[in-house]
Order: structure tokens, then C-alpha cells, then sequence
């Protein structure tokens, strides 16, 4: 690498200094995302991945700028916005520029005929939701960390949210954005509404976690918010009658917006009950008031079926008020020991089951809690999302125990050829797996990185690259 100072004089000349941040507090910031492991690193006061400097940018030719000034003196550029990633997708792995993206969020064009919103991509993903539901639309994509993550971080991470039974996934979502490629290139990716010409490109760099170009921009759809929105809590007699319900309302055509499928340890928690002593349901439907009605209808004949009873609404409308809090794992993470970590996998419909019980089996000697929930489903199979809970004397032991719960966890999901992550991505946490889990799909991989990002300056150390 050159000297960064000689990098750092070039970026001062080109750019207000204020937007230049060498401080020890931003550049120690960098270091971090709201990975638990990363979480308690700071806590020791261990800052691994630092930038050399911090960059702010506001509009694409800055970010020409520093992607040419990076590459003429061969430095790695790590693009980041609002540092919502629990794997450690922003953290430069060899210094460098830390491209913050936080302030590109000046652009907001709404479009009601095309029923379209773009946004710059270090827009706040909560404020740009509470801005349409004022107007009486709604994005659909509604992930836990919806008022902490960017429209951007959802595309380079591949996002998916609570609702994404009836929306998709954020793949589904995006209608066009624009990139700038680490050679300083601008390109726009688009489909209006749907294109053949060719293969797919929008699909190039949903999900490359920045290690092929910079998002700036994002057209998302949007939805005029629903007439009739019902809701039930069911309680069921196990995991595989949940799992099964899952599957036939799959099969039948339905589409409820909310399908989470709890297993009892974690039913304990979202029924706020220590006694509610089976696995349970949240499910909800919506849309034209008889569409909504008639779909709940079908719902519960499945869940009839298989032993599920009504609880209610009580317990789903509960969840719904407090589905953005995450205090549960932040708390536990802030005490001298505790740890937690939540690990997303998916898995086909005949091999979800026995991959969750021999995942609780190796987990469960490693934490004092592992809960499970299943929660995004498709025709031929379901994420699962384990939350595991502990503590142990000291935050060293409680780092040790962090990363044999990841080795333990891949290398089980590996053997059962489970999907290794379903929506929070691989970052620095799942990148030594990324050429077991795409197999031979990583060779393309790394050949398109080679012909995007010659130099290799791109977020270097994630997805195996």
C-alpha cells in the first residue's frame, strides 16, 4: 500500500476538509457495525479494523473522486452507511478510505402513477417508510432494523423484512439504481416494469455487500397501504405441525403478509408468557377487506388441520408494536460476559426440521438460551432464525463463545447443505464460508470482481474475495 498520508493530502484537495476525518474517534467508529461479536471487541476496547481515513461523501463525483485517488495510490475503499450490519459488512479488513455514505440522502422522487420512490442510498429506510405512510403508501419491506439501516445497505446486503411473505425479498423491490464502478464508471440498472433484453444485470450487485461498485441510488416499488389488515395468534402442538402449515399455505396459493412460526423456547419470549409451554404462530392478512378475510379463512382451515388453536389477537397485535426492538441482545451484549447472536439460515422443506433440531442440539451446550423461529417462507422452504442468549465470566470468554457458536452453526448448516444466510448476509463473519456455500458459482464470482474491480480496492475480505 503507498502511504496513506500522500492519499490523505489528495482527498483534502478535492474535498471540503471537514468531510475528511482522520480523528481517532471516527476512525476507531469504523471499526465497528452492530455485529455482536464487533460489539464486544469495543467493549474491550478493541478496535481491529480501523480505517485510515473516513471520507463523507454527498454526491457521486466525490465518490468518482475517492475511487480514483484510491486506485492510483492502491488503496482498499470499504463503502458504509449507517452501520446496521450484524456481520461485519462495513469493517475494513486492510485500513484504508471507509467510504461513509450517510449523507447521501438528498434526493426523495416519488412517482404515484408508476407507484415507484427513489431515494439516495444512505436514505433512512424508517423515515422514508413513516414519509410514505403519510401519503398513504408503504415500501413493504419492513426488516427489524428498519429505522437504523439505509435504502442502500438493503441492496448490497439482500435484505429481506417481517412482511416479505406478501412483498418479497428486497430483490423483489427494487425496480432500478444506479452504481458507480470501482473505475470511476457510472451505471444505471433498470427495468420498467420488466425487460428481456439480455440477462438480468439488476441482480449484479443486490447482495455484493459493496465488493463491486458503490450504490448511490435506489428506485424502490411502493404499495397504497392496505384496506383490512386482520391478525390471530395460534397455539400449535410442535415445530413440524407449524412447519407443515407453512408449507400447505404455501402450496395453496396464500399470501399472508405476517407468517412467523416460533418454537416454544422462543414462544416464551414473543408471548411475553415464562409459562406458555408450546410453539406459536403470529399470523396476519390483508388487503381488500374480502381478499384479507377470505385468506385468513383458508389459513385457519390449514391450521385446523394440524391441531393449531386460536389465542387470539392479543399476542400478534403486541408484537407488532414492539417488532423494532432489539434491546433484548443489545442489553445482554452491554453486561461485563453476556453475550448473544442471531444466526439466519435457510433450508429446502425436507431437510428444515432435522436441521433445526441437530442446530439446537450443538447449539444449545454453547448458550444458555437458543431460540428458533421460522419466518419468511417460499414454495419449496423457510428461513429459520436462531437467537442464542449467555453468559460467562468475562467478555474475553464471552468473544470465545461468539465464534465457536458460528464455526459450530456452519459447520452443521454445511453438512446439512443448508443455505449459510438467509437475509443478514456474509460479511467478515460468514466470508470464510462464501466458496463452500456458492460452490462453484464462486469462480463466476471472482471472475466478475476481476473484471469490475480490477485492482481488487473494493471491500476486500468479504464474500471469500
Amino acid at each position: 500500500m503507498s502511504d496513506i498520508s500522500h492519499l490523505i493530502r489528495a482527498l483534502k484537495s478535492v474535498m471540503p476538509g471537514e468531510q475528511v476525518l482522520t480523528d481517532s474517534e471516527a476512525l476507531q467508529a469504523s471499526s465497528h457495525d452492530t455485529w455482536p461479536l464487533s460489539t464486544k471487541l469495543r467493549r474491550l476496547g478493541c478496535h481491529d479494523y480501523q480505517a485510515d481515513v473516513v471520507v463523507k461523501v454527498t454526491d457521486e463525483q466525490q465518490i468518482q473522486q475517492v475511487l480514483a485517488l484510491a486506485t492510483a495510490n492502491d488503496v482498499p475503499v470499504t463503502p458504509r452507511a449507517l452501520g446496521s450490519s450484524v456481520t461485519g459488512q462495513p469493517l475494513p479488513t486492510r485500513g484504508g478510505v471507509v467510504l461513509d455514505l450517510s449523507d447521501m440522502t438528498l434526493n426523495r422522487e416519488i412517482n404515484t402513477t408508476n407507484m415507484t420512490v427513489e431515494v439516495s442510498a444512505g436514505y433512512n429506510g424508517g423515515k422514508l417508510e413513516d414519509e410514505l405512510q403519510q401519503q398513504g403508501w408503504t415500501l413493504g419491506h419492513s426488516p427489524q432494523s428498519l429505522y437504523q439501516s439505509s435504502v442502500g445497505g438493503w441492496l448490497s446486503t439482500l435484505a429481506t423484512g417481517q412482511f416479505s411473505s406478501y412483498y418479497g425479498g428486497i430483490e423483489d423491490l427494487i425496480t432500478a439504481y444506479t452504481v458507480i464502478l470501482a473505475t470511476g464508471e457510472r451505471v444505471r440498472l433498470k427495468a420498467s416494469p420488466r425487460a428481456a433484453m439480455g440477462p438480468d444485470l439488476r441482480q449484479l450487485f443486490i447482495g455484493a455487500e459493496g465488493t463491486l461498485g458503490v450504490v448511490t441510488s435506489v428506485q424502490l416499488k411502493m404499495f397504497p397501504l392496505p384496506q383490512t389488515r386482520l391478525y390471530d395468534t395460534l397455539a400449535l402442538p410442535s415445530v413440524e405441525a407449524g412447519l407443515k402449515i407453512l408449507r400447505e399455505q404455501a402450496m395453496a396459493g396464500l399470501r399472508p403478509f405476517l407468517l412467523r412460526l416460533y418454537d416454544t423456547a422462543e414462544a416464551r419470549h414473543a408471548m411475553q408468557d415464562p409459562a406458555q409451554d408450546k410453539p406459536v404462530m403470529f399470523v396476519g392478512t390483508q388487503g381488500v377487506d374480502a381478499i384479507a378475510r377470505a385468506e385468513m379463512a383458508a389459513l385457519m382451515a390449514i391450521v385446523g388441520r394440524h391441531g393449531g388453536e386460536s389465542l387470539g389477537s392479543e399476542g400478534v397485535l403486541k408484537w407488532m408494536d414492539r417488532r423494532f426492538d432489539f434491546s433484548t441482545v443489545e442489553n445482554l451484549l452491554d453486561t461485563r460476559g453476556g453475550f448473544a447472536e442471531t444466526i439466519e439460515i435457510a433450508h429446502t422443506w425436507d431437510g428444515i426440521a432435522d436441521l433445526y433440531h441437530c442446530l439446537n442440539k450443538t447449539l444449545t451446550p454453547l448458550a444458555g438460551e437458543v431460540l428458533s423461529h421460522f419466518s419468511h417462507v417460499y414454495p419449496q422452504g423457510t428461513s429459520m432464525y436462531m437467537i442464542l442468549l449467555g453468559n460467562e465470566e468475562n467478555d474475553g470468554e464471552a468473544i470465545e463463545k461468539l465464534r465457536m457458536i458460528w464455526k459450530e452453526a456452519m459447520r452443521v448448516c454445511l453438512e446439512h447443505k443448508a443455505e449459510l444466510s438467509h437475509h443478514h448476509g456474509g460479511g467478515l463473519v460468514r466470508s470464510p464460508y462464501a466458496r463452500a456455500s456458492l460452490g462453484s458459482a464462486h469462480m463466476l464470482l471472482r471472475r466478475v470482481k476481476q473484471a469490475l474491480d480490477p485492482n481488487g480496492i473494493l471491500n476486500p475480505g468479504k464474500l471469500g474475495l
